[in-house]
């Protein structure tokens, strides 16, 4: 053999080589993005959603300026989302928004964070506003909780207090501690 085939030979025996060695390190990077990186199954911008309990009556309606679901862990992460929740009585009387949002399908909960604003629809009901950063919601009980400050603002009342335990099928609502209230007469 002459000096110029076996120069022919090597450069391609080492490209051949390098190459192999990139497909290697791609097929495991791959394999690292895979497994690191769970991709929603799917994405909705501008979500507007309505749920029906068992009887046909509403249960929820649901509005969200962003929404991803993931098949594998039946959750659905919400970017401002608005709930609109709908007891026993198939009324609406709670509007519940925040900066973030997470639904948990196999617990059936709802957990909200960020400027949690839960608002009477009913201009007439005695407890108007409530105000926190982190809420837990059951959407099958109805009960809500949260370790966070809570503040409350109704017609002639303002309270605050530590932990909030309610009860909206009930319509009744408990601060855990510290609280501290301030009464106006009308």
């Amino acid at each position: 053999m002459n000096r110029v085939t076996i120069g022919i030979t090597a450069f391609f025996g080492l490209a051949f080589v390098l190459y192999w060695q990139a497909q290697v390190k791609r097929s495991e990077m791959d394999a690292i993005k895979i497994v690191g990186v769970e991709r929603p199954d799917f994405i909705a911008d501008n979500l507007r959603t309505i749920e029906f309990n068992k009887e046909g009556l509403i249960a929820s309606k649901v509005t969200a300026k962003h929404m991803e679901h993931y098949a594998s862990s039946d959750i659905t992460h919400f970017t401002e989302p608005v709930y609109l929740i709908y007891p026993e009585n198939g009324k609406a009387q709670w509007q519940l928004s925040a900066d973030r949002g997470q639904l948990n399908k196999q617990t059936n909960k709802v957990i909200l964070e960020n400027n949690v604003i839960i608002d009477a629809i009913d201009i007439e009901e005695p407890l108007q506003s409530l105000s926190t950063q982190t809420v837990t919601l059951d959407l099958s009980t109805m009960i809500g909780s949260s370790e966070e400050m809570v503040y409350i603002e109704g017609k002639g009342f303002m309270i605050q207090g530590l932990g909030l335990h309610a009860d909206l099928n009930a319509q009744k609502l408990s601060l855990l501690s510290k609280v501290e209230g301030t009464y106006e007469p009308q």
